[in-house]
């Protein structure tokens, strides 16, 4: 059933919990919902956002249009032959639930992605990725509907264009598609990635399964970041910058603690949070918002921030690595 509701506040809807209000905010159940909905003089008379579970949007000022939201949230596997199982999620199914549902199935390949907010129809969107391990490894299609034609069309992972968190759909598709199902590839018999942020370490002795790989994952992310129900924040808000080897080079010089990983094309990415820390970001402070104590990559609703707030201090941030390292910082949050 198609939902409706007019001048609402957003505070529920997006995890900086700002009470941002929106025009119209307005949830479906099924595909043939949707398409009703992008035919109506609804969307066609007003511009429209439509949002997962708010995890990687900042509301600078009131929405004057429609907020659309999946309430689809299905899933179901499909035999792949004796290695792999496909599992096609809908868009509006918590991707944590989704993780929880293939670890328990017995079923590899997103474990190390547990605890990351959001929505599953936002993974394929963002390329979502922690601890070694990024959505694309795992994505077979993604299907979604045109909101000029109202046509369903399913996009092959190559035709997504991944890469460090971006898509297509990110890009030169942004605004033109939405995302109504994602279809993943994931192994009967786990191959574990624990080499990425001393998972391995972590674990010692414990046995090594799907179970506990997700639950040191969710240990780990839940003691650096905040909980966004109690601390309202949007998780990591700038990506890991990548530059060139000479540039690296340059830098591994002169800090030669300087963490760094492989990047695309022989180049370098570094650490955005080590950046924000060595530039003197640990503390900071803009009005309501702050730098999280524990994690200098997320900036947290500390006293009922403004979003000014907020963009203040990114460009505060921004200021003091790009003087001290000359790195930009592109932030991973979406300014609504």
């Amino acid at each position: 059933m198609i939902d409706i509701k007019e001048n609402i506040s957003l505070k529920p809807y997006h995890t900086f919990h700002m009470d941002i209000q929106a025009r119209y905010f307005v949830e479906y159940d099924t595909v043939a919902e949707l398409k009703e909905l992008l035919a109506s003089s609804l969307l066609k008379d007003n511009k429209f956002l439509h949002i997962g579970g708010g995890s990687n949007l900042l509301f600078t000022k009131d929405y004057d249009g429609v907020v659309l939201h999946s309430r689809m949230n299905s899933v179901r596997r499909m035999d792949g032959g004796n290695d792999f199982v496909y599992v096609v999620a809908e868009s509006g199914m918590v991707w944590d639930d989704f993780v929880a549902y293939c670890v328990d199935a017995g079923l590899g390949g997103v474990e190390n992605l547990s605890n990351i907010p959001g929505e599953v129809g936002a993974s394929a969107i963002q390329n979502i990725g922690a601890y070694g391990v990024e959505v694309k490894d795992v994505i077979d299609s993604v299907f979604c509907i045109d909101v000029e034609t109202l046509q369903e069309r399913v996009f092959s992972n190559a035709e997504c264009s991944y890469s460090y968190r971006s898509s297509i759909f990110k890009q030169e598709l942004r605004g033109r598609y939405i995302v109504t199902a994602v279809k993943y590839v994931l192994r009967k018999k786990p191959e574990f990635r624990l080499e990425y942020g001393n998972l391995r370490t972590i674990l010692g002795d414990a046995p090594i399964s799907l179970e506990s790989v997700r639950n040191v994952v969710i240990t780990v992310r839940s003691r650096k970041l905040p909980d966004p129900d109690i601390v309202g924040s949007a998780g990591s808000f700038f990506v890991n910058p990548i530059v060139g080897r000479e540039h690296y080079s340059r830098l591994l010089s002169e800090y030669p603690g300087m963490p760094a990983y492989p990047a695309e094309e022989g180049k370098v990415k570094l650490s955005a949070a080590w950046l924000i820390d060595n530039a003197g970001g640990h503390g900071k402070r803009v009005g309501g918002a702050a730098v999280y104590h524990k994690q200098c990559l997320v900036i947290v609703n500390e006293n009922d921030a403004f979003p000014e707030d907020v963009v203040a201090l990114a460009e505060l941030i921004r200021k003091c690595v790009f003087e001290k390292y000359n790195v930009e910082l592109t932030p991973e949050v979406n300014f609504i």
